[in-house]
């Protein structure tokens, strides 16, 4: 009766701790997107009445489509240089044993220890030297390098679980049937790896369209769409934020669900 008692209280304590961690969680975002539907030009209660106006003048804000442009092309060069470079680090750093090995995967996964600002800083430093020397200024180019250091050991890591689990054994069979090392890596571990690296993409992609401390270093004079709503907050509280962040929010959301049931598939 006693063991019963205290599965059961355990079974409250973990469920009520995790309904809490989800509610302190979800309620900002919710309340987010309660406020894009508001009428009123401000963010206020009780409600002035409810519309899509912020929408329909999302679609027509010059400013605002720039900055989704400019974040989707940071995000989207980010995302193929991350996985690519993650995927062949992923491989080398699990599959082969080679002198320097470790300081490889030290050197591989030291990027995660930098905190975003403080990474910011230092390349934007390095860039204003280097943009002296060579004759150029801070931009969508100096951002996507920046991304590209800060989010590809995130997708090395991603990859390398996907890697840990390969069997190996399916390598030696596609040799064994005259496969060239090209089509074992095309047709064998690409395919066996793909989940991984699809999940390594979208995260990538998903972490380089909301970051805001390395673009805000970086990109010079160029808005994304996170610079331009800090912009936007910082001189007047607008329903027109909250639906560009409802707008980023729900695809965001579905691309999470669509890389984790490709993960467990």
């Amino acid at each position: 009766m006693m063991a019963r008692f205290e599965d059961r209280a355990i079974d409250i304590v973990l469920w009520g701790s995790l309904a809490g961690v989800l509610i302190f969680f979800y309620i900002p975002i919710f309340t987010l997107i309660a406020f894009s539907f508001q009428e009123g030009r401000f963010l206020t209660l009780p409600f002035e009445g409810v519309s899509l106006r912020w929408y329909g003048d999302l679609l027509h804000n010059s400013n605002a489509l720039t900055a989704l442009r400019n974040s989707t092309l940071i995000a989207a060069v980010t995302t193929l240089f991350a996985t690519t470079i993650g995927t062949m680090a992923a491989i080398a750093a699990v599959r082969y044993r080679f002198r320097g090995r470790q300081a490889f995967q030290l050197l591989a996964g030291a990027p995660l220890a930098f905190p975003q600002l403080l990474l910011g800083i230092v390349l934007l430093l390095w860039f204003s030297v280097l943009g002296r020397a060579l004759n150029f200024n801070t931009g969508l180019v100096t951002a996507i390098i920046g991304h590209i250091v800060y989010i590809t050991p995130f997708a090395t890591v991603i990859v390398a679980v996907q890697v840990h689990n390969f069997d190996a054994t399916l390598e030696d069979a596609a040799r064994d049937c005259g496969a060239t090392t090209w089509e074992m890596y095309r047709f064998v571990t690409i395919p066996l790896l793909w989940p991984g690296i699809f999940s390594a993409a979208i995260f990538s992609f998903l972490l380089s369209w909301g970051n805001f401390y390395l673009t805000y270093s970086l990109a010079g004079s160029a808005r994304t769409l996170p610079t331009f709503i800090f912009s936007g907050i910082a001189t007047g509280s607008s329903p027109l934020y909250p639906a560009i962040a409802t707008v980023v929010f729900i695809p965001g959301i579905l691309l999470v669900i669509l890389a984790n049931r490709l993960r467990r598939s």
